[in-house]
């Protein structure tokens, strides 16, 4: 079995899981934050979409330059949906296509002339893309339950939801 078919079912699962964290985010509290240094729940819905989209320079480029980066904008729900569906099927293309040698070639993250990071790439994928995604749903979800709002099953079932799904 190859690489990207053993990744693509953890892709799968995990993404399809976050959107469903996401979908549950509504407009009016785009802007809670549950402490002063928190990101906005809109801001964290949009960082956890933004995410896959590492998956594609990850694995077409072997550094990404973050000097200047401003990430996108994205002032609604729907929005926020449409990036994230948009950057899963990008980068769910990659990994399908993605020869195993590619994934253990190094891959730097750099702001300017800095290199903050080396890794292989198949380090990349899972820490920085699969694992970040987890953690920041994680958070989300913790959102939702202190704005009194469904929290969906993730890897078991929710106080919201009595069954996995």
């Amino acid at each position: 079995m190859s690489i990207s078919a053993s990744l693509l079912p953890e892709f799968d699962h995990e993404m399809a899981t976050a959107r469903t964290v996401i979908e549950r985010v509504p407009a009016d509290k785009f802007g809670y934050k549950p402490h002063e240094k928190s990101m906005s729940m809109g801001t964290l819905a949009g960082h956890i979409a933004e995410m896959p989209a590492w998956v594609v320079p990850t694995l077409a480029q072997d550094s990404l330059d973050i000097a200047g980066y401003q990430p996108p904008s994205l002032a609604s729900p729907a929005e926020v949906l449409a990036k994230f569906d948009a950057n899963v099927a990008a980068a769910r293309a990659a990994l399908a296509a993605a020869a195993d040698d590619a994934f253990f070639k190094n891959w730097s993250l750099k702001n300017g002339d800095k290199t903050l990071m080396t890794m292989p790439k198949i380090a990349v994928v899972r820490t920085f893309v699969l694992n970040h995604v987890i953690h920041h749903r994680g958070q989300l979800s913790v959102y939702l339950r202190l704005n009194n709002l469904s929290v969906p099953s993730i890897y078991g079932p929710s106080a919201d939801e009595g069954s996995m799904g």
